[in-house]
């Protein structure tokens, strides 16, 4: 349950209110991952978790701190206290900012201090003073996982009651299709009920909901969107997403995966990530020109295009997120933009006219990002394509996934090696008001080369010993 709390005093009359037992404190690494520790109540004091900050090893954390100079605090945000459903025991539950223990300055790899970064630069240059973020991460409800990989032996298996695979029974009969799974009633759709609960706990915890449904993908893919919001509160929310989702499936028995490809030739799960610039109270992508877009919204939408790749290195940042971006799959490759065209990396809704409604969504990104960094990047390239009025040339009205069109298009990189490159050459425009820093973008970088891209490089696929064991 959302509490709705300004300041700190608001949070201590929570605890009381509700019979808090624990205090959780969460923050999110480098990479997306949202990480935690707990208070017992009798522990919790204003000035400490408020002012001066928690205590904890920045060492252990991925992307953080190295073992010499490895303190580092947690200074909680009073407006994130919610009651956490997922614990038993009463426990309220806060986002934290990450600071110097010594300084108190904000840490420049904290990803949540980026993210604020990134609004404060979008309002220091007069363009705008909001940006909304509206993302649709979609995700794979599972039955069954295993997963290994070890020196002599790697594999993985994945089952659901719609779609049997591995398992070899025959579910209820209601299967549905490979790539079938747009919109079947049950008893196809097996996963009501589910996602009905997880909307409910989303409501409750204070993440706005328009629509649930199943998805493309078979085998339980599915889609809960939430109403757009301002950067830095959607951020959170889709981490508070991401938990509470994968939380209900669990207590339901279920697994659910928020990686980009989990199933072979079926469709992947991408995070849609619509935004728009305001001022004033007033939208600034409405207007005269192509798809009732304004020339703001076009120089926005050059930005994306212009740094894309680079982009990519945040929106889709595993290596199996390329499993997802090849055409043949719903899936934007094409370094394009267009009103209604879903093949294109950047679409403009139709769905209504209201000037309110005007915005771009940005298909590429995946539910595997770090929400605080990619939003940030996508500000930024979009703030430097108005500032330097780059044109993205025509949009694509065709079908881009026509085999002859496909020959005189541009794609993006195609994997995850491609688009750190691609970000290692193209940053300049993230550094732009001390938003993302050096250090920062050559940490992320050199984790990503050696410990994923490095972890699948070096290791054989079950499929060359289809292709090669004979040999």
């Amino acid at each position: 349950m959302h509490l709705g709390c300004s300041t700190p005093q608001d949070v201590l009359d929570a605890i009381s209110k509700h019979g808090i037992q624990m205090v959780d404190v969460k923050f999110t690494d480098l990479y997306g991952q949202w990480q935690h520790f707990t208070l017992p109540v009798e522990e919790f004091d204003i000035e400490t978790v408020f002012e001066e900050g928690l205590g904890f090893d920045g060492s252990s954390i991925r992307g953080f701190k190295s073992i010499e100079n490895s303190d580092m605090n947690l200074i909680a945000d009073p407006t994130t206290a919610l009651i956490d459903v997922v614990c038993a025991m009463p426990t309220l539950s806060m986002v934290c900012n990450i600071v110097e223990p010594v300084s108190g300055e904000a840490y420049d790899r904290d990803p949540r201090y980026v993210a604020q970064k990134s609004v404060e630069y979008m309002k220091s240059t007069g363009l705008a003073d909001e940006v909304y973020i509206g993302p649709e991460a979609e995700f794979f409800i599972f039955d069954e996982v295993y997963y290994h990989a070890g020196q002599f032996s790697a594999g993985y298996g994945v089952d659901s009651v719609e779609a049997p695979g591995n398992s070899a029974f025959p579910g209820h009969g209601h299967q549905i299709k490979m790539k079938g799974g747009y919109f079947p009633v049950a008893p196809y759709d097996t996963q009501q009920d589910l996602r009905s609960e997880m909307v409910r706990a989303l409501i409750d915890a204070g993440i706005d909901i328009e629509v649930h449904h199943h998805e493309v993908g078979t085998a339980g893919q599915a889609e809960i969107d939430m109403k757009f919001k301002p950067l830095l509160q959607m951020a959170d929310q889709v981490q508070l997403y991401k938990y509470l989702i994968k939380n209900v499936a669990k207590q339901n028995g279920k697994s659910v995966t928020f990686m980009p490809k989990p199933i072979f030739q079926d469709n992947g799960s991408g995070m849609h990530t619509h935004q728009s610039l305001w001022k004033d109270g007033q939208p600034l992508f409405a207007g005269d020109e192509y798809a009732g877009l304004s020339q703001m919204a076009l120089w926005y939408i050059g930005g994306i295009l212009k740094h894309i790749n680079a982009l990519l290195a945040f929106a889709a940042p595993t290596t199996n997120s390329y499993r997802r971006l090849v055409p043949g799959y719903e899936a934007p490759v094409v370094v394009a933009y267009s009103a209604r065209n879903r093949s294109a990396s950047v679409r403009i809704p139709t769905y209504s006219q209201s000037p309110k409604a005007k915005r771009i969504e940005f298909r590429c990104p995946d539910p595997a990002a770090n929400p605080y960094l990619a939003f940030a990047a996508m500000l930024m390239a979009g703030l430097d394509g108005i500032k330097n009025q780059i044109d993205p040339g025509d949009p694509a009205e065709q079908d881009l996934f026509d085999e002859e069109v496909l020959k005189n298009v541009t794609m993006v990189e195609g994997s995850l090696p491609g688009v750190l490159d691609a970000l290692e050459a193209d940053h300049d425009f993230l550094l732009e008001g001390g938003v993302f820093t050096k250090d920062l973008i050559d940490t992320y970088i050199d984790y990503k080369r050696t410990e994923e891209f490095d972890a699948v490089r070096l290791r054989p696929h079950p499929q060359e010993f289809v292709m090669y064991y004979g040999i």
